[in-house]
């Protein structure tokens, strides 16, 4: 599968695009099984709802150790599910999807699990929302050719705390008086206001994905339903993008991809 001309501008244009009803659901019920049961027993690395909030801004730079801090508490991710189990390894290596990977990236695909190469989850009443950012803010690579692929694995809505995104955000230049201290996007910020009111979302089904670029600014709201959102989301990257010696981006395996 590849994607048109018009497809590929839009994503190019606005930073971000829906393909819906992409995954097979039998899939996406595999995958859920399994995350369930990752879930129940609490199996490390996760990272916690309250870790989410407490950590500074050097930590979530130079993070390695990716279990939990507590033991106790909301789990608001589950990391490094590449190596989880063969039903998420599988989904990371889709073949359908990677000729729009290169489309997009112009370039061989690199899987970087250092980064997302996670299942996310908004849990019930318990969850918070997640502010405006951009994901490569803690990453250290050579340049900003990476992307996200978000799998939904039931219903996204506004009530369970759908994505949002800011079009074209993600080709622009921003001060650094617009972020606070851990590199949200501040919404109490005048320059910001007028840009965050051109937000667009938009309700998601079990097997739609969205992709979006590494900069693009995204949150969304907490989880006010009675079940669990669940999701899965992994980075790639252009193979001539280089993560930093050094740094927690080349901390873990890279997987190169065969061209399609």
């Amino acid at each position: 599968m590849r994607l048109n001309q018009e497809e590929l501008e839009q994503f190019n244009q606005n930073g971000f695009l829906i393909l819906r009803d992409f995954a097979d659901k039998k899939e996406c019920d595999a995958i859920l099984d399994i995350v369930k049961v990752h879930i129940k027993y609490q199996i490390e690395p996760i990272e916690r709802e309250a870790e989410y909030h407490n950590h500074s801004k050097e930590y979530r730079t130079n993070i390695i150790n990716y279990n939990s801090t507590l033991n106790q508490g909301s789990i608001r991710r589950l990391r490094q599910v590449y190596s989880r189990d063969i039903i998420f390894k599988n989904w990371m290596e889709n073949r359908k999807i990677r000729p729009i990977l290169e489309q997009i990236l112009d370039d061989q695909v690199v899987i970087t699990t250092a980064h997302h190469n996670s299942i996310m989850t908004k849990m019930p009443k318990e969850s918070s929302a997640t502010n405006w950012h951009q994901d490569r803010r803690y990453w250290s690579f050579t340049d900003n050719n990476l992307v996200s692929i978000w799998l939904a694995l039931g219903e996204e809505n506004s009530k369970n705390g759908i994505l949002e995104f800011i079009p074209k955000s993600h080709k622009m230049n921003f001060s650094s008086n617009q972020f606070d201290s851990k590199e949200y996007f501040r919404d109490d910020y005048k320059q910001n206001m007028s840009l965050i009111e051109t937000k667009v979302s938009t309700t998601l089904k079990k097997g739609d994905i969205i992709i979006f670029h590494s900069c693009l600014l995204h949150r969304a709201n907490k989880n006010m339903t009675n079940k669990p959102k669940i999701s899965f989301v992994y980075t790639v990257k252009g193979a001539s993008t280089r993560a930093i010696e050094g740094s927690r981006s080349l901390a873990y395996p890279e997987i190169l991809l065969d061209r399609t």
